[in-house]
């Protein structure tokens, strides 16, 4: 983004020089469509989802009678963002529930609304006018009420009672929502919170994009056994099935068959065997397992 002071009559000429400008110093290709030349103080320009103008008021001064706005620039939140994340929470132009997620915990679903709520306050407090948020609070905490109601069949006022709660902030006590479950001893409770987030401007807000620590998940053992090609029973390297028992009860029986001791000693409801002997354990046909 280019701020520029000149004449609103060349600023088709500002345009031709910031794209060839880039295409010839910076070695980029700007696109025509985006590369777009807006009067700051009658229009506001997008970027990085705020919208951006530079304010104008004569009737603000400081003390000593100066023009105390003039030419600073102001960042404002969307209207069209504002609708379109009330569109996701809304159907027929009311809150709604959310059947995505109503058939979770009382804690999930609050965490799942409180996390979207906060990501959107969070990023937009640097805006001026970050107050407008609060038709949007209403509306998602409206619609995550009504799912709460509608999972334990009952009212929406019983539910915001049940969830109701006050927290401390640095603007004073503020109203929020939670789900708390309990742990037991030693451990403290965890609670899932909605809300409780001041609708205010800060100047010093610091917009930080936490990447998720990735999860790596343990592979499983059956496929590594699998990937082996070696039969459990008569060590023999080949193509392998697996053999399957619903319990280990089954395997407690008086006189097992080799394959049941095998089975009972891995502490495994699955064998990888051989062809030959997964025939051998269905009685298929008779074939003798190598000692």
């Amino acid at each position: 983004m280019v701020k520029a002071a000149l004449p609103e009559s060349q600023s088709p000429g500002m345009e031709l020089r910031i794209l060839r400008n880039g295409r010839e110093d910076l070695k980029l290709e700007l696109s025509q469509d985006k590369t777009l030349i807006t009067h700051a103080r009658t229009n506001r320009a997008r970027f990085l989802g705020y919208e951006i103008s530079v304010q104008h008021d004569d009737k603000q001064r400081t003390k000593r009678g100066q023009r105390a706005v003039n030419g600073a620039i102001s960042l404002h939140v969307p209207t069209s963002m504002i609708k379109a994340k009330i569109a996701l929470y809304s159907k027929r132009g009311k809150p709604a529930r959310r059947s995505q997620v109503i058939n979770f915990s009382d804690h999930d679903i609050v965490r799942i609304y409180g996390a979207e709520y906060r990501g959107v306050v969070q990023y937009y407090l640097l805006a001026g006018d970050v107050r407008r948020l609060h038709r949007l609070r209403w509306v998602m905490l409206t619609s995550m009420l009504k799912t709460l109601a509608s999972k334990h069949h009952t009212s929406v006022r019983r539910i915001a009672a049940k969830h109701k709660a006050k927290i401390q902030t640095p603007h004073g006590p503020r109203t929020c929502f939670e789900a708390t479950v309990e742990r037991g001893k030693g451990s403290r409770p965890l609670v899932a919170r909605f809300g409780g987030i001041p609708l205010r401007r800060q100047k010093n807000a610091v917009i930080t994009d936490r990447h998720p620590g990735r999860l790596t998940y343990p592979r499983r053992q059956l496929i590594d056994r699998l990937q082996q090609g070696k039969c459990e029973l008569c060590q023999h390297i080949g193509e392998v099935e697996v053999h399957h028992v619903r319990n280990l009860k089954e395997l407690d029986r008086a006189e097992p068959a080799r394959w049941r001791r095998v089975m009972a000693k891995r502490r495994r409801k699955t064998l990888v065997v051989c062809a030959d002997c997964h025939d051998h354990i269905h009685h298929r046909e008779s074939f003798p397992l190598t000692q």
